[in-house]
């Protein structure tokens, strides 16, 4: 009778893991999105010659918008390594602030015209939220055993560090076309 009781606290306890492991899960996703969707509403808002104006560095917003559609697709192979137990390839260009990656993402997806880059990165984020989804929720922050210089690499990790640098960069272009909503 000890057994069962015991039996039905732990299958009770792990449901109740579960269940707040998809919810962080839904949250991580809800949060990809929002933050995507917002910086994409701002640079739709910005004029022509707006889009054009380099601001960033060496930066337009097309560069931004070329450098996150690049950074979707290392995402995506980084998901897939990372549920392999292997270390995402983008860490061997890995230096100050990502500068040679986001230079060679860039000049691989700065391609086209606004229209064509904008569409570009609706449709790379949609693979990488729907590659997000297809993740069962008890491998979304599994520790696969990959590490970077000691930084625990998971497939939450990846999409909280895409976060982070969407809204830096959503940030930085209202800060400096001042069209804050």
């Amino acid at each position: 009778m000890v057994n069962e009781e015991v039996a039905g606290l732990v299958e009770e306890a792990r449901l109740k893991m579960n269940q707040k492991a998809a919810i962080k899960k839904e949250q991580i996703i809800s949060e990809l999105q929002q933050a995507r969707s917002e910086i994409l509403t701002e640079v739709a808002a910005l004029s022509r010659k707006e889009r054009d104006t380099v601001f960033l560095g060496i930066w337009s917003v097309k560069d931004i918008l070329a450098h996150l559609a690049g950074w979707d697709f290392a995402n995506m192979d980084a998901v897939h390594s990372v549920l392999e137990g292997k270390l995402p390839a983008f860490y061997e260009y890995h230096d100050h602030d990502w500068q040679t990656y986001n230079a060679l993402l860039v000049e691989s997806y700065k391609k086209g015209s606004f229209k064509e880059i904008l569409a570009s990165v609706r449709d790379s984020h949609a693979k990488l939220v729907e590659l997000a989804w297809s993740i069962p929720v008890e491998q979304f922050d599994k520790d696969f055993g990959v590490r970077f210089r000691g930084y625990k690499v998971t497939v939450q990790r990846l999409l909280e560090a895409d976060i982070k640098d969407v809204r830096i960069h959503h940030q930085q272009i209202i800060d400096f076309f001042g069209k804050a909503k």
